[in-house]
């Protein structure tokens, strides 16, 4: 396992916000391992944090769905601040096909990626209950959402109306773009494209503050990067670099607090090795 000591391209807060945050360091405690932990989200209390873990990405995706520790996790703080070892969500049948990501929880609501069978695409997005403690009665997203809207990584705002999301669907800038969906009248309604913040690359992992005027989210270059854009009189503002280095996927609490993805890189091997919880903890 690499350390920061051993980094070669550790993450950088960029200098403008460094009076705003404190430098990144690896998020304390049981989550980060050896493997690789991805697509952080943390409730806005700051006492509950979803990864999703996999042993070995250099294995190809059939193989990491065969892996039994493969998949979305969960730990809780107790004890004023003491991350607990982490647990894993099942979100499928024992003898079922259920390869399970990039989550978001909204409530009692938990959004995520799956490939399965009944999906609309090779991967939808599926919602779970929780109820008892326990995730329960997983169901597609529904043909509009998965196949007419094609969402992808997406964050569900505090109202639960809004839905922000990337998507490579037609009419974007560029690869990937960020969009949103609106609930009127029970309805999704047909996405608008978050032009100020896109560009002719890839723009996507959104993150919504709760007070609804921060957008956070990853740009594929130089990068990947983490971007903040500002809302003032309801419109979004060009965005800018928070981090860098490859640095991604950001999730915050309620009191600012920033934990995002770092991805190790092997310059010998030329690819990545590892990744792992980072935080910012807010001045």
């Amino acid at each position: 396992k690499m350390t920061p000591a051993t980094d070669t391209a550790s993450p950088q807060l960029a200098p403008a916000f460094k009076s705003f945050w404190s430098d990144p360091v690896p998020l304390e405690g049981p989550i980060n391992s050896a493997g690789a932990e991805d697509s952080p989200f943390i409730t806005p209390d700051g006492n509950t944090f979803y990864f999703w873990f996999n042993g070995d990405e250099t294995k190809d995706v059939t193989e990491q769905a065969k892996d039994p520790m493969t998949g979305i996790y969960r730990s809780k703080k107790v004890d004023g601040g003491t991350w607990q070892e982490p647990q894993r969500l099942f979100l499928q049948y024992f003898d079922k096909v259920g390869f399970d990501g990039a989550e978001t929880v909204r409530g009692n609501m938990l959004w995520f990626a799956s490939i399965r069978e009944n999906n609309f695409r090779d991967i939808d997005m599926w919602t779970a209950e929780l109820i008892a403690g326990r995730w329960v009665h997983w169901t597609n997203a529904g043909e509009l959402l998965n196949e007419v809207y094609q969402i992808g990584e997406l964050h569900v705002t505090e109202d639960g109306n809004e839905i922000y999301f990337d998507s490579q669907r037609d009419g974007g800038k560029g690869e990937k773009d960020i969009w949103v969906t609106r609930k009127v009248n029970g309805q999704w309604q047909a996405p608008e494209n978050i032009e100020i913040v896109n560009t002719t690359g890839n723009e996507g992992w959104p993150f919504v503050s709760e007070d609804g005027n921060e957008l956070w989210f990853t740009r594929g270059t130089p990068g990947p990067c983490i971007f903040r854009s500002l809302k003032v009189n309801g419109e979004w503002q060009l965005p800018e670099m928070v981090l860098f280095n490859l640095a991604g996927e950001c999730t915050l609490d309620a009191a600012g607090n920033l934990y995002f993805v770092h991805h190790r890189w092997d310059g010998t091997l030329n690819r990545v090795t590892e990744s792992d919880i980072y935080v910012c903890y807010k001045k």
